[in-house]
C-alpha cells in the first residue's frame, strides 16, 4: 500500500507545479489544493498507519504468537505469519487469510491456547431423547480419556455435559488434546469410537420431527 501512496504524492506534486505557473493560482487556491492533497493523502495513509499500530500491539503485548489457534474477524485456523501489517491464518483446509492487524481495534480475537501445546476440544454427539444418558455419558467419557491423542492430568481434566435440544440431546465432550495440530484428529477419533459404542450398546441416535423430515404442507 506504501507504493501507491508515494506515487500519489509524487504525481500531485507534479500536477501541482506544473499547474500553478500556468493558472497563475492565487494564494487563497493554493491553500484550498493543498487541504484537498493532504486530505486524500491522510484518507490513503489511514488503513496503513491502523494496520501498523495494530502491527506494534502484537508485537509488544503478544494477544497471539505464531503457532497458536486463533479466530481474527471470522476467520478460524493457526497463525502462521505475523507481519507489520497483517496476520496470516491458516484455516483448516489449507487456505492462507491474511487479516489486518488493525482488526484487534474493531474485532473479538480468541486465542484457543495462548501459547500452549495443548488445547480444548469440544466433541458433540446427539442422543435421542429417549436414551439411557447414564451409559452414553460413561461411552463418551471413556472414549475421550482413550484417545491416543489426549492429554489428562490436573490442569488438563475431561468433563462431559449434557444440553436438552428438544427432540434429542446433545452430549459434548471436552477434553484437551497433547499438540494443538491434532484438534481435528481427536474429534474424528472421540466421534467415531463413540458411534461404534453407542450403536454396540443400543443407544438410540436422534431422529428428525417428522414435520422436518415431510416439510411443510403446501395448501
Amino acid at each position: 500500500m506504501l507504493v501507491p501512496v508515494v506515487k500519489f504524492v509524487v504525481y500531485g506534486s507534479a500536477v501541482y507545479l506544473i499547474a500553478r505557473p500556468l493558472l497563475d493560482l492565487s494564494a487563497t487556491q493554493v491553500l484550498a489544493f493543498s487541504g484537498v492533497l493532504g486530505a486524500a493523502l491522510g484518507f490513503g495513509l489511514k488503513d496503513l498507519f491502523a494496520g501498523i499500530v495494530g502491527g506494534l500491539v502484537v508485537i509488544m503485548e503478544k494477544p497471539y504468537r505464531v503457532g497458536d489457534k486463533v479466530e481474527i474477524d471470522g476467520s478460524y485456523g493457526e497463525v502462521t505469519g505475523i507481519g507489520l501489517r497483517s496476520t496470516t491464518v491458516t484455516t483448516p483446509d489449507d487456505t492462507d487469510v491474511h487479516v489486518p492487524n488493525a482488526a484487534l481495534f474493531t474485532e473479538n480475537v480468541i486465542n484457543e491456547n495462548a501459547g500452549a501445546p495443548e488445547m480444548m476440544v469440544v466433541v458433540e454427539v446427539a442422543v435421542a431423547r429417549s436414551a439411557d444418558i447414564g451409559p452414553a455419558t460413561d461411552i463418551v467419557e471413556e472414549a475421550l480419556v482413550t484417545s491416543k491423542y489426549v492429554a489428562v492430568d490436573e490442569e488438563h481434566p475431561v468433563s462431559v455435559v449434557v444440553e436438552d435440544r428438544g427432540y434429542h440431546r446433545v452430549l459434548k465432550g471436552r477434553a484437551y488434546v497433547a499438540d494443538l495440530r491434532d484438534e481435528f484428529a481427536f474429534s474424528s477419533d472421540v466421534t467415531e469410537r463413540t458411534l461404534a459404542a453407542f450403536e454396540e450398546a443400543g443407544i438410540e441416535s436422534p431422529e428428525l420431527p417428522e414435520r422436518a423430515v415431510s416439510g411443510p404442507s403446501v395448501e
